[in-house]
């Protein structure tokens, strides 16, 4: 028999017919629907929120809190000079877009791309990004290339 469409059926023992719960004594799930008697678990729309240890004091309060979270702080995503300078030839117009593109990045930081000056530069780029480093911005120009904020 060839394995066609018309012919796939799951295999052995692997699908269950699903219980259906109230639908009378004689299905052994009737009256109280596995649900047992009175109580929160019996009554619809209950269960307990996630982290709920029965009125214990939760997990996430007996834990110690450590550190600071600044709501303020930038996400960025970070190049250095060097990696510009050994993938793209002179002339590139070098952007986040053009970076995740080439591989040389693998995630985007919200606020966008900062570079950083490590490294030399012998090729001249246009450079564009939100934030760059001093040294970044006079090996950049200093290379002939532009430096764009964006």
């Amino acid at each position: 028999m060839a394995n066609e469409l018309s012919n796939l059926k799951p295999a052995p023992g692997s699908t269950k017919t699903r219980v259906r719960v109230g639908r009378g004594e004689g299905s052994g799930k009737g009256r109280t629907a596995g649900r047992g008697q009175k109580g929160y678990g019996s009554r619809s729309g209950s269960g307990v929120r996630a982290g709920f240890e029965g009125g214990q004091m939760p997990l996430q309060r007996r834990l110690p809190k450590r550190g600071f979270h600044n709501p303020f702080s930038k996400d960025y995503t970070v190049i250095n000079l060097e990696m510009i300078e050994a993938r793209f030839d002179a002339g590139a117009v070098v952007d986040l877009a053009l970076l995740a593109e080439s591989g040389a990045v693998s995630r985007q930081g919200k606020d966008g791309l900062k570079v950083l000056g490590r490294g030399d530069l012998t090729k001249a780029f246009t450079v564009k990004a939100a934030k760059f480093s001093k040294s970044a911005l006079e090996k950049i120009t200093a290379a002939g290339g532009s430096a764009e904020t964006v």
